[in-house]
């Protein structure tokens, strides 16, 4: 079995970054893409809020970029997931879905976290056009048109705050009479002149036609009443699920399943082991923050190997 020094789980801005600064630093990493190489940015059409590109670029455009460069440094790339890791000691032992197994003196992980979405029809194929779950990345694209946003938490209320921003008009619609959201943040939402709230009401259906979202086929649970309401933009504002599931509790996370990291740096409860990107980030959860927090668990990596090797040769 092989025994790497840097073993990369994940791919998207945080992972293809680490891998960039660990190759040429001459640490032959391996990542390990999943079955999404990219991460969720490949699912996003233009992108203009990434330094370095005047006139925007698409999402998909963007990491092919960053794997190609990546790869022109000797990273090793694996189409697969990691289906168990075992960091109770090290060498660390990572095994994949697809039979592979590794070693590995170093881990970073930057496997991401992924938007909840409702599960309609047409939900995923109109990301992208009409149908987002990230206003900070795509409010933009909104201006002066009605948008809409489901939830009913913090994440739903912050997103509607956002978008006022830009929309002429957001709707928030949310399926119970109440929030759950916090309160200052309920009253900043209520106070919001741009912002209306739509109680007791949840999305059954999205329309739209050749040129993306076009409105909502929309149910009140009190009334029992479906009616159809014009929008421009739908947008998600229930939450995003870290990708932590294969790590089984041998981390230390957060009461949402983010990877919890120590006093500022990438590294992790685990010595040798880091984490980078949305898998440790609720806040951010911005391509430009992952690529910097890639670098920063690839540098971290670095010296945390160089101190075993000064460790072993004392």
């Amino acid at each position: 079995m092989q025994t790497k020094q840097v073993i990369i789980i994940g791919s998207g801005p945080a992972g293809y970054t680490a891998a960039l600064y660990t190759s040429r630093a001459g640490l032959s990493p391996i990542v390990i893409e999943g079955h999404e190489p990219g991460g969720q940015l490949t699912t996003t059409t233009d992108v203009e809020n990434f330094p370095g590109f005047p006139e925007g670029v698409m999402g998909p455009d963007l990491m092919n970029k960053m794997r190609e460069q990546v790869k022109k440094f000797g990273t090793e790339f694996i189409s697969t997931k990691v289906s168990d890791i075992d960091l109770s000691k090290r060498p660390f032992h990572v095994k994949c879905e697809n039979g592979q197994e590794f070693l590995a003196e170093t881990v970073i992980i930057s496997t991401g976290a992924s938007a909840k979405y409702l599960g309609l029809a047409h939900e995923m194929q109109l990301i992208g056009k009409g149908v987002s779950a990230c206003a900070t990345c795509d409010g933009f694209f909104y201006r002066n048109k009605v948008v809409h946003v489901v939830g009913g938490g913090d994440t739903a209320l912050e997103e509607a705050n956002f978008l006022t921003r830009f929309a002429e008009k957001v709707y928030l619609v949310h399926r119970k009479d109440s929030f759950r959201a916090s309160k200052p943040m309920q009253a900043r939402t209520l106070a919001n002149p741009k912002i209306e709230v739509v109680w007791n009401t949840e999305v059954k259906e999205i329309l739209f036609d050749e040129t993306g979202v076009t409105g909502l086929r929309v149910h009140n649970n009190k009334t029992n009443e479906m009616t159809e309401r014009k929008t421009d933009g739908f947008f998600l504002g229930i939450g995003h699920e870290p990708n932590t599931k294969f790590l089984k509790g041998q981390l230390a996370l957060d009461d949402h399943g983010y990877i919890k990291t120590m006093g500022g740096h990438p590294d992790t409860s685990v010595p040798g082991v880091f984490a980078c990107g949305d898998v440790q980030d609720p806040y951010y959860r911005q391509a430009i923050s992952a690529a910097g927090s890639g670098c920063q668990a690839a540098i971290r990596a670095e010296r945390y190997l160089e101190a075993l090797h000064d460790k072993s040769h004392a």
